[in-house]
């Protein structure tokens, strides 16, 4: 069985500024600011929610289906999804737009500033998911918002389990919004600031939503992560980091972890620690597509993190 994975396509612009975002800010000032960082390292990468997703599902021998929109300049993404073995059968061209586009700016302490122009992803709603009994998973991912609603209500009309992973999205939804997509849902997984404003817009607290989801999934960055289900909290540790170069699209990598955890039935213990060994390992790598592995060498790295095989 394959999972489906909606969400955005993108091209990412990143820029590391050699400095700490807080030496240039002043707080009595932040009602004008007006600042400029000098980025001497600059790369374009292949990322948007989905592709990254994909990408690393299909480094743990997965074969997942995207659903996205993209622009006219999508060719040299489309090569690679080829060269990857990723197919591009269900994304949409639109020819008079840009595919996304993302200027991510990272300091020193893996703060980032993101600009992100969404281009052809806005007509992502133009796209609906593949009728097809081949899908045992899916998964929700920030897009646009009309797009982020009709898959979310197609995979559920379909039967079809997924996770809602509002992320960047969240501040196009209001709370009842929210609520809906979260009760259409199956699982819920959100970084800890995410979880702050998800709280804030439905007027729930953390354990009120994870009681309408079958878990709930809080990231907690160099802390590893929490799994809310069934009345319990389940502490997922980080796993060990061989290097730190690049946290975009760490996030993408955990979720692309859980996939594989949910599609191979494995418990959440065993799931979180291979959602959080997948963001080490891409944390690791500069750019969101550029790290590769063996399955051996990664339940190797399984095993001498966590003590445990699967």
């Amino acid at each position: 069985m394959r999972a489906l994975i909606c969400g955005s396509m993108a091209y990412d612009t990143i820029m590391v500024f050699h400095d700490q975002f807080k030496r240039h800010i002043l707080p009595e000032k932040i009602h004008i600011l007006n600042v400029s960082f000098l980025v001497p390292t600059m790369r374009r990468e292949y990322g948007g929610c989905a592709g990254n997703i994909a990408y690393n599902l299909n480094l743990l021998g997965e074969q997942p289906l995207i659903v996205a929109t993209v622009g006219h300049d999508f060719e040299p993404y489309s090569q690679w999804l080829c060269q990857n073995g990723l197919s591009s059968e269900c994304i949409r061209i639109m020819d008079n737009h840009y595919t996304g586009q993302a200027y991510i700016t990272t300091d020193e302490e893996g703060n980032q500033i993101t600009a992100f122009h969404p281009g052809a992803m806005n007509f992502s709603h133009l796209n609906s998911i593949p009728q097809a009994d081949e899908f045992s998973i899916g998964i929700v991912s920030p897009d646009g918002k009309e797009g982020m609603l009709l898959h979310a209500e197609q995979c559920s009309d379909q039967g079809i389990p997924f996770i809602f992973d509002p992320g960047q999205g969240i501040p196009l939804f209001d709370g009842n919004e929210l609520l809906r997509l979260i009760d259409q849902a199956t699982w819920l997984t959100l970084n800890d600031y995410e979880s702050e404003l998800v709280q804030q817009r439905t007027g729930l607290s953390l354990a009120q939503i994870a009681a309408r989801v079958g878990a709930l999934i809080v990231t907690l960055g160099g802390q590893g992560s929490r799994i809310y289900t069934n009345g319990q909290c389940i502490n997922i540790p980080p796993a060990k980091l061989l290097a730190l170069r690049d946290p975009t699209g760490c996030g993408d990598a955990y979720r692309a972890g859980l996939l594989f955890g949910l599609l191979n039935e494995f418990d959440w213990q065993t799931t979180g620690r291979i959602a959080s060994l997948m963001g080490s390992i891409k944390i690791e790598h500069c750019g969101t597509q550029n790290h590769s592995f063996s399955m051996d060498v990664f339940k190797a790295r399984f095993h001498e993190n966590f003590g445990f095989s699967f």
